[in-house]
């Protein structure tokens, strides 16, 4: 096994030869007579276990000569969990890269903002990748680049930009270079005419999705948001880019995203904060098999996720406009600061610099809400990365607001919301189910809970 062990060679031999699903992202299997890397679930004729070789990250795979398989495209396989816990600073670093960190700063910079010398990331990733930052980052890019060709309807051209390069022509040759193939290799199918592009994203283990339409059509905002049978869609800014989204079950496994983006580079961060706000990297029959053990009956609705928000001011919008009123009440409200503020058309969710430089007199609740509103809408339009742990200091914000925050905005999958209301109900017919037996998949029960409501 290559890399950080976290499985068994045994666990990857028996895995691959039973083509185990629960696997797949969390190893690769590479072919040394074909030079070829595939998924455990990958179709082809088993090899020889001679012939095989482990990798727990794709772009160890590609450091070692390997290319990706065309028939199961591990380019596509859903987000490992194989870093979980490993090295804090090393799992930040590929999360930043994996981003696009060091495309637009230098490995100087994302070194300052880890809080270690270069040097020492340097080192971090050779001991475990064995590999240089920018040469994972490279391989980042392309299998970035190689998904998209696969699963999206996007131009090649328009995928160059996307994966983060600054040139066609260098993403030909970086594509020819070290995937040994060509885009028009990859990409055989012919691609449709629409006005919008689409991608593809992989999921591994039940969703519910219709459980999580419902669970957004309650709190849909007019204008901003709109949830149908089958599909959730919204307007939103990224990086002060305008956009569009709607993402739908396309099979099982697989959630279609169709969009429009004004800068094309932030394709991977639009995808990056789409498979976190729907839950697309958990393992939920992990998760799901752990609440089992603690009580049999808790668990009635396979396949619910965390149904998070654009991101941690929305959800804190939305938390304070909350309290102590029902969802109806709150939606009401969000409702109307929305269009109030937008009157020509609701474009995107209100930003804190919209709300900071408004007269809230117009909202229908009590002034200390107000108040706390306008409060938390100057110090986030100040420093829109401070730490939910700070927002206690912010008068009128208290745990629930943080909490909901965490839950919703920063999809934590270990909050759970013991004094919720419908949460307390609950834990009187399931009494193993507490904070500490939930560990680490509190987020997951809190759903749980309301699930029995």
């Amino acid at each position: 096994m290559s890399g950080l062990a976290t499985l068994s060679t045994l666990e990857c031999q028996r895995a691959r030869m039973a083509r185990d699903a629960r696997f797949d992202g969390r190893f690769y299997v590479a072919v040394k007579s074909t030079g070829i890397f595939c998924r455990p679930i990958c179709p082809a004729n088993l090899p020889k276990e001679e012939n095989v070789e482990y990798f727990i990250d794709k772009a160890q795979a590609l450091q070692a000569g390997y290319r990706p398989c065309l028939r199961c495209k591990p380019d596509s396989a859903p987000s490992s969990w194989a870093w979980k816990g490993v090295e804090t600073t090393l799992y930040r670093a590929l999360q930043l890269i994996e981003q696009g960190e060091l495309q637009s700063r230098s490995l100087a910079q994302l070194a300052t903002r880890l809080g270690i010398s270069d040097r020492y990331l340097r080192q971090l990733f050779q001991t475990h990748l064995g590999m240089a930052p920018k040469q994972y980052s490279q391989y980042q890019q392309l299998m970035f680049a190689k998904h998209l060709l696969h699963s999206s309807s996007m131009s090649v051209t328009d995928i160059a930009f996307a994966s983060g390069f600054n040139s066609v022509r260098r993403f030909n040759d970086a594509f020819k270079q070290i995937l040994k193939l060509t885009p028009s290799q990859v990409r055989k199918q012919k691609q449709e005419n629409m006005d919008t592009n689409y991608i593809d994203l992989a999921y591994q283990g039940p969703l519910d999705w219709p459980r999580m339409l419902d669970f957004y059509r309650l709190r849909a905002i007019e204008g901003l948001e709109k949830v149908d049978d089958t599909s959730y869609q919204r307007t939103f800014l990224l990086d002060g880019c305008a956009g569009w989204f709607r993402i739908s079950q396309h099979k099982v496994g697989v959630m279609r995203v169709e969009f429009t983006l004004e800068d094309t580079k932030l394709v991977k961060k639009l995808v990056n904060q789409l498979r976190r706000m729907f839950d697309l990297d958990s393992d939920v029959l992990s998760i799901e098999n752990q609440l089992h053990q603690l009580d049999a009956n808790f668990v009635q609705h396979s396949g619910i996720r965390i149904p998070g928000v654009w991101n941690c001011w929305e959800a804190g919008v939305r938390a304070i406009l909350g309290q102590q009123v029902s969802i109806k009440a709150a939606i009401g409200q969000l409702n109307l600061l929305a269009q109030t503020l937008q009157p020509e058309g609701v474009t995107h969710f209100p930003t804190a610099q919209d709300i900071a430089g408004s007269d809230l007199s117009f909202l229908r609740m009590p002034q200390s809400r107000k108040e706390t509103l306008a409060r938390f809408a100057q110090i986030m339009s100040q420093t829109p990365d401070i730490a939910l742990e700070e927002w206690l200091k912010i008068k009128g914000i208290g745990p629930w607001t943080v909490n909901y925050a965490r839950l919703r905005g920063a999809s934590e999958p270990n909050c759970f919301l013991e004094g919720d209301l419908v949460v307390k109900k609950a834990l009187v017919h399931f009494p193993s189910i507490t904070k500490e037996t939930v560990s680490p998949w509190g987020s997951y029960a809190t759903f749980h809970c309301w699930s029995h409501a």
